[in-house]
């Protein structure tokens, strides 16, 4: 068997494939399509990040593959379709990231909701600006979950625990299903939005989703409200997102995500000047906890599938 490994991931996870197995680490990979398609010419199986694009040209190099193994969840690099119409397995990492993910939603909603950004600067210089950085608290506020799969669950079970009221909207939920339990459920995205003091965003990006957070939706918001997007670029519509939050009626924003990734510089542009928002290059769901699990998990999926199709 050979596996090769086109993007970066906990090395140590490596020692779960069988031995005798061939495995081909090499992160560098991704940035080389041509190494990377001779490297798959006689692959069993191929592990990847979300920049490796599996597509038909990538799989008509590669006859023998029969696994595809996602460190994640978002799958928008795979053509899950032609994977299917191939044989090849598409193995993503269900729920292995979910606590980094939650973890990184609570942590930039308390700091966009306390609103002391800036003030070890101020600090520094000398000045005591109190009454500029009161800020407010969790507790009492409604968060807002566009999508409610695990990730969400694990976000609306912390935010419980400091107070919170929690709605959801996800017409894919049974409205039976026992996940509602102590969680508000909204008939309509508008009427989520016209709820959420804290907006975080667990959808995939889809054509329905596309644009769904742009200047409708956000004009919806409770003025003050929060927006958090960790789930993919392009839901949420960041020019829009950046002239409410230079209008003043959104209270900050947390984006880890962006329509076109890396951001470029001339894109980020757009947000030069605003103090409450934090971006971040695609990190919520790495973590070095999160990176063993994700690995152990993905390296397992892998071996299974493979030796599932032998067996």
């Amino acid at each position: 068997m050979k596996v090769v490994v086109s993007e970066f991931m906990d090395e140590d996870a490596l020692g779960g494939f069988m031995p005798g197995w061939e495995v081909l680490y090499d992160p560098t990979l991704v940035e080389d399509r041509a190494r990377l398609v001779a490297a798959l010419s006689d692959a069993d199986a191929v592990i990847v990040r979300n920049r490796t694009r599996i597509d038909a040209d990538l799989l008509a190099g590669a006859p023998g593959l029969r696994a595809v193994g996602r460190l994640g969840v978002g799958l928008d690099n795979i053509y899950t379709e032609t994977c299917a119409a191939n044989g090849v397995a598409v193995l993503p990492a269900t729920g292995a990231n979910a606590l980094a993910v939650a973890e990184y939603v609570i942590a930039a909603m308390l700091v966009l909701v306390r609103g002391a950004y800036g003030a070890t600067d101020a600090v520094r210089r000398g000045e005591w600006p109190r009454e500029r950085l009161i800020g407010g608290e969790a507790a009492g506020r409604t968060l807002g979950l566009l999508g409610y799969g695990g990730i969400a669950r694990v976000v609306a079970d912390r935010a419980h625990t400091l107070g919170m009221t929690v709605a959801a909207f996800d017409p894919h939920l049974l409205a039976d299903d026992p996940a509602w339990a102590g969680v508000r459920r909204c008939a309509t995205v508008d009427e989520l939005f016209g709820l959420a003091d804290v907006l975080s965003v667990h959808v995939p990006l889809t054509a329905e989703t596309r644009g769904l957070v742009g200047e409708a939706a956000l004009a919806r918001l409770p003025r003050g409200a929060i927006v958090i997007n960790t789930a993919r670029g392009g839901i949420v519509d960041e020019p829009a997102l950046a002239a409410a939050l230079r209008e003043g009626r959104l209270g900050g924003a947390a984006l880890d995500v962006f329509a076109d990734e890396p951001l470029k510089a001339d894109q980020g542009a757009m947000f030069n000047g605003i103090d409450n928002l934090i971006l971040t290059p695609h990190i919520a769901g790495l973590t070095e906890e999160g990176g063993v699990r994700v690995s152990q998990v993905t390296v397992e999926n892998v071996r299974r599938a493979l030796e599932a199709k032998d067996g």
